[in-house]
């Protein structure tokens, strides 16, 4: 379950990112290709879903 909390948290946070970079909010690193683009901020936000679902699962199956 440790695995899993530790892999949702990772893609929660690079999810989270990708978002801000491709909404334009987060400038870092400067020469970025997802700077402001649209694209990347869906499929941030997608990972970061992908993520909070990890560790919904990991925390479901340990109280299970």
């Amino acid at each position: 379950m440790l695995m899993l909390r530790a892999a949702g948290m990772f893609l929660v946070a690079l999810g989270l990112i990708w978002v801000l970079q491709g909404t334009g909010v987060l400038h870092w690193p400067a020469d970025s290709f997802m700077l402001g683009q649209g694209d990347w901020a869906w499929r941030g936000a997608g990972t970061a879903l992908a993520g909070a679902a990890l560790i919904g699962l990991a925390v479901w199956r340990s109280r299970r």
